[in-house]
């Protein structure tokens, strides 16, 4: 909970919901990474879902030779690469322009074979999915969707809905429940998750929040246009992780009718809140920075806030996706 940024913004509570270490990586992203993995491997070997374990998949498997493939701006493709190496198989990742060093050094560290590109993340995903054409051996575990691939994005949008689940416990915890979630935001695969969660599942009926870098805004302009619409994202952006230019095909549904906002922010107000949250304690990268610049714009528009209808009190998460060590700034 952070009090200050509660007071600032005029609310009742502020919590962050923190992704800076989650089963040893510095980000959210193994929790569909795992998901997905477990999922195609345990259909593909025949292992049941009910009783599916890193010692079933492996026994599974034997001697098999199996490849997982995936292109990533930094923490999808490392926490592909990390179930590889839990399952003692091989990992190919493809990197677009604009990944740090931090981020390609994590995914050697994984083990994984990195390939990397002068080329914009949508042709790199492109580049991933033809890799694997006509190999049987080669499974794609990628965290977006196109006509004729939307199986393993599903799978990862199961896997994120953890992380609402959590955030619902930890609050329930102190007697508070969210009128206000502010995501993140780049292919849609987590805020599809939290639109999913929020108005199936869980109890709580947030207002929900998309948060894009001005220059990869492209929910934004879909939401505009009516239809699902690409961006060019060739000026790059410090929100690494969020700077894509194409938002998932089974995802846009479910945001064209559910979200109840978007908003694209810069830059120069994401570095400012990085530094911001340093000053509180807190590991907060800038894809996870994002959230709380979102909420600034939200909350300092009276017209905006009225159409949500928010109580003078409200509570507001931020969602924090990552720390520094998966994003650092340049």
């Amino acid at each position: 909970e952070v009090p200050a940024i509660a007071d600032e913004l005029g609310v009742g509570r502020v919590f962050v919901k923190d992704e800076s270490q989650r089963l040893g990586l510095p980000a959210f992203k193994i929790l569909g990474a795992s998901w997905a993995v477990a999922t195609a491997l345990a259909l593909r070997f025949g292992v049941s879902l009910d009783a599916v374990s890193l010692e079933a998949l492996r026994a599974s498997m034997g001697d098999s030779s199996v490849t997982l493939v995936t292109a990533t701006d930094g923490n999808h493709g490392r926490a592909v690469a990390h179930m590889a190496g839990l399952l003692g198989i091989r990992a190919r990742v493809y990197t677009p322009k604009g990944v740090s060093q931090a981020a390609r050094d994590g995914i050697r560290t994984e083990g994984a074979e990195l390939i990397e590109s002068d080329a914009e993340y949508d042709d790199v995903v492109l580049a991933g999915a033809a890799s694997v054409a006509g190999r049987d051996s080669e499974l794609l575990i990628q965290d977006t969707s196109w006509p004729g691939y939307d199986r393993v994005p599903r799978w990862i949008v199961e896997g994120y809905t953890t992380l609402f689940s959590e955030i619902d416990e930890q609050l329930a915890a102190v007697d508070a429940a969210p009128d206000i979630v502010f995501v993140p935001t780049g292919v849609g695969s987590l805020i599809q998750a939290a639109i999913e969660y929020y108005r199936g599942v869980s109890r709580s009926r947030p207002a929900i929040v998309c948060v894009e870098p001005t220059v990869a805004a492209c929910v934004l302009a879909s939401l505009r246009a009516g239809e699902l619409r690409s961006v060019d994202t060739s000026a790059g952006s410090i929100m690494t992780g969020l700077c894509t230019g194409t938002t998932s095909r089974i995802a846009w549904p479910t945001l064209r009718d559910g979200l109840d906002a978007a908003v694209a922010v810069e830059d120069g107000s994401v570095r400012a809140a990085v530094a911001e949250f340093t000053g509180l304690g807190r590991d907060v990268g800038p894809c996870g920075a994002s959230a709380l610049v979102g909420a600034r714009a939200v909350f300092s528009d009276a017209d905006v806030r009225g159409r949500l209808e928010l109580p003078d009190d409200a509570v507001v998460i931020l969602l924090s996706t990552e720390g520094l060590a998966a994003n650092p700034l340049p």
